[in-house]
């Protein structure tokens, strides 16, 4: 198993109203290089930095999704996905979908 993967992933909205995961180190990081230049400020500074010294050192994985969790929100493309999403559930018995 990956030891940069998050304990659980992160839903964000990504161009379009899509909804994109997040479940690793590696993932954030290049979200958050993919952030736009003019909507970056200091919470987006603060997560990148987060996630850089986890990537890096010995930093917390856990500090630097916080980091990443605090920034989506500040931004309000964090989701709330406590209820699943249609593609994460299958049909059930009655076959014919894919499941999670």
């Amino acid at each position: 198993m990956n030891d940069r993967m998050f304990d659980r992933p992160v839903f964000v909205k990504s161009g379009n109203s899509l909804i994109q995961e997040i479940a690793c180190l590696e993932d954030a990081l290049e979200f958050l290089y993919a952030w736009p230049k003019n909507r970056r400020g200091t919470i987006y500074e603060t997560a990148l930095r987060a996630c850089q010294r986890a990537f890096d050192s010995g930093y917390p994985l856990t500090a630097a999704r916080d980091a990443f969790c605090g920034f989506a929100k500040s931004v309000k493309i964090l989701e709330d996905v406590s209820i699943p999403l249609p593609w994460m559930t299958g049909k059930g018995s009655r076959g014919g979908g894919l499941t999670a």
